[in-house]
Order: structure tokens, then sequence, then C-alpha cells
């Protein structure tokens, strides 16, 4: 998956925008204003993404790479580096997750519809 390719998914996802709330080097994704997806355009393809502590754990030991959350909360997030070794079915998965575990926080209003 390239970076078209995986911000062109993120987009699919219900109610999901794109910004640069970190300036113009970071690409953030979000649903009802509420973080999902990052990823820089500089430097290697690389996506942070929110995961369930546990899990995130599992995938760091099982994936070489899979590494803590680069600038984010470690036990929630995971940073993938994108290379040829990542399966594009692992990523839309571990997008699909992210974005479940951000709207499953929210409130049951804002949740409606979305899962």
């Amino acid at each position: 998956m390239n970076i078209e390719e995986f911000r062109e998914y993120c987009l699919s996802k219900k109610e999901v925008t794109e910004g640069f709330p970190f300036g113009e080097d970071t690409l953030v994704f979000k649903v009802k204003n509420k973080m999902f997806a990052l990823t820089g355009l500089k430097g290697p393809f690389r996506v942070n993404l929110k995961c369930d502590p546990e899990k995130a754990i599992d995938l760091r030991e099982r994936y070489h790479f899979v590494i803590p959350g680069y600038h984010m909360n470690k036990q929630q997030w995971n940073t993938i580096v994108m290379d040829d070794c990542l399966d594009d079915k692992l990523i839309i998965e571990w997008i699909d997750d992210s974005y479940r575990l951000v709207v499953e926080k929210m409130s049951k209003k804002d949740k409606e519809g979305l899962l």
C-alpha cells in the first residue's frame, strides 16, 4: 500500500476528514474530529494508528515493522513502517481497528451509523 492508497482508504470510512493540525508535513485523519490515523509526508512512509494496548504489544513482538507510536501515547498507538513485508490486508485491518476504537469511545449520538 502506498501513501495515496492509504489516504483513499482512510477517507472511504464514514465521516472521515483529513487535515494538517501539526503542520504541513503531517497528514491527520479524524472521524468526527477524533484522530485515528496520521502519516508524515516527508521521509520514509510510516503511519500511526490507534491500537488496543494489549494488541499493540503483541503486534510489536510479532512484526519488525510495528514499533511504539512515534510522538504518541506508546500504550495506545503504534507506528507502522510501511515496507514490502507488510500485506495490505494487515494494514487495512489495523486502520479498521483504529477507526473502531475511536468510534467506540464516542457518545451514543456521535457514533450512531458509523460502525
